[in-house]
């Protein structure tokens, strides 16, 4: 159907993908918002406007009633179809009677000030022009998220559940949801059932409501020596102390557990066994059968982060969850990093007699999380979208990681070459003690590449490095950053200028 020009200066296009009443609504609203159809203005009969649009009376049926449930227009039997006054959605400028003198410093909790959130305010301040490349985003690059897909699911959703899937939801999640997370999780070798599953607003809140239910201010909590930076922003704000753990080639040591806990005994052990963030590294399974048995004879509560499930790269069999080795670790998954940053789904699996008072604290601090994502991430997962999507992503991962790890391998000195990591999409650069880390943050960012120092998680003395994601970037910008932070790191070793340059954030 050709544009057709009609009365009122209204068309509708056929060849668009936009349904006919929907064009029609948007260009009645438009036309409305911008005073064309002022307040009291008669809209056409219905069938006058469907002959004039060369379009069948339904469609305008159509428009006029989403016109009217929207608010835009109201009809009366007889007289006709009008257009009604709208507020105002301007509000006139205001200022406060009185300007804030309060002396919130003196009231804010001292939690609030800790060194964690001082050091990463400190950090996240120095940030850099947008067109640098950036290899500090933690997240999918736009051509990756499953746009198309996942709004099919959320159209689904909307005319099949309507207002149901916008109301509040059970405080352990929608129902339809965990009975799929379940699955997936079984998928994965993660013993599980429907009632075993808390949605969470992303790991992060699961997470949250953990430290919130188990501990109290002063409680030791043990994290490798760096660790994920929101994890420790977490428990600072519980008031716990952070006690740092050193690591070997398998995982944290258990020579290094035994010993904090003869200084001070811990409620809990916070690991990401699949791929540790910011060091990649992966614990054996032998480590984790020794850790969940460590864990029952200390009475130490275990955190199984598994934030970079199904980020494989290599096609190797995966090692047991430590919740497969034991019904007591607290598991906590998101669905964030290997679809989409917006959607804040997460789980938690915990032990029956901890889910209650889990699931009361989740209440307490968000009345619930989004009914409508919900629903809709289980019509995604019901429809059988995650595997290809999954295979799509891995791909581009794939060839993302070696881009950067070629190049670093080209451009870093010869004492410094990496190993691709096999899973995740995080990449862990150990620095020599010749070259302090605020130092290498400064550089990098004055030659045009982002990276996140390891002071960001530094928990102990084991964070002598950066991170770099190869997530967001192309493969091209990713060899591009590769070479400026390899070539970065050479002329510092080389010149011997590490202690000739003034350090901006005071870090280590």
């Amino acid at each position: 159907m050709a544009h057709a020009p009609v009365v009122l200066g209204l068309s509708l296009d056929a060849s668009l993908s936009t349904p006919l009443y929907q064009q029609l609504f948007d260009a009645i609203v438009d036309r409305i918002r911008t005073g064309a159809f002022p307040a009291g203005f008669r809209l056409p009969p219905t069938r006058v406007l469907a002959k004039e649009l060369d379009a069948h009376r339904n469609t305008v049926v159509r428009a006029y009633t989403r016109l009217e449930q929207a608010g835009f227009t109201g009809s009366t039997v007889g007289r006709g179809t009008f257009v009604l006054a709208l507020p105002k959605e301007e509000a006139p400028p205001m200022t406060p009677q009185h300007e804030p003198t309060m002396r919130w410093a003196g009231l804010l909790a001292a939690r609030v000030r800790a060194e964690p959130f001082d050091r990463l305010r400190r950090i996240t301040r120095a940030a850099a022009p947008s067109e640098h490349v950036n290899l500090t985003r933690l997240q999918p690059s736009p051509d990756l998220i499953p746009i198309e897909l996942f709004q099919r699911c959320l159209d689904h959703v909307l005319r099949t559940q309507g207002s149901r899937a916008l109301g509040y939801t059970p405080h352990e999640g929608v129902p339809l949801l965990r009975e799929a997370v379940a699955r997936d999780l079984l998928r994965r070798g993660v013993p599980a059932r429907p009632e075993d599953v808390v949605i969470t607003s992303g790991s992060q809140q699961g997470l949250d409501v953990i430290a919130r239910a188990l501990l109290e201010p002063g409680d030791s909590v043990l994290l490798d020596e760096a660790t994920y930076t929101g994890a420790l922003q977490i428990f600072t704000a519980a008031g716990a102390r952070a006690e740092p753990i050193a690591s070997d080639e398998e995982g944290p040591s258990m020579a290094a557990l035994k010993a904090a806990e003869t200084v001070r005994s811990s409620k809990l052990l916070y690991l990401m066994p699949g791929h540790a963030n910011p060091t990649g590294r992966r614990i054996s399974e032998a480590r984790r059968r020794a850790l969940c048995a460590w864990s029952r004879e200390r009475s130490v509560a275990l955190i199984e982060d598994d934030y970079a499930a199904d980020l494989e790269l290599e096609h190797e069999a995966p090692v047991p969850a430590m919740r497969a080795l034991d019904g007591d670790v607290l598991h906590v998954g998101t669905y964030s990093k290997k679809l989409m940053p917006a959607l804040r789904i997460g789980y938690l699996l915990c032990p029956p007699a901890l889910r209650e008072p889990l699931v009361a604290l989740k209440h307490a601090t968000a009345l619930g999380t989004s009914s409508l994502l919900q629903h809709a991430l289980a019509e995604f997962l019901e429809r059988g979208y995650l595997a290809p999507h999954l295979g799509r992503v891995q791909e581009a991962y794939r060839k993302r990681r070696d881009a950067l790890v070629g190049s670093l391998n080209q451009h870093l000195p010869s004492s410094m070459k990496v190993s691709p990591p096999k899973r995740g999409v995080t990449l862990w650069i150990p620095l020599p003690d010749a070259l302090p880390i605020d130092t290498v943050f400064d550089e990098t960012r004055r030659h045009g590449v982002l990276v996140s120092p390891g002071a960001m998680f530094r928990v102990g003395d084991g964070a002598r490095g950066i991170r770099v994601t190869y997530c967001w970037e192309s493969e091209e910008r990713l060899r591009e950053g590769g070479k400026r932070l390899g070539q970065v790191l050479s002329n510092l070793l080389k010149t011997k200028r590490v202690n000739t340059v003034e350090p901006s954030i005071g870090m280590v």
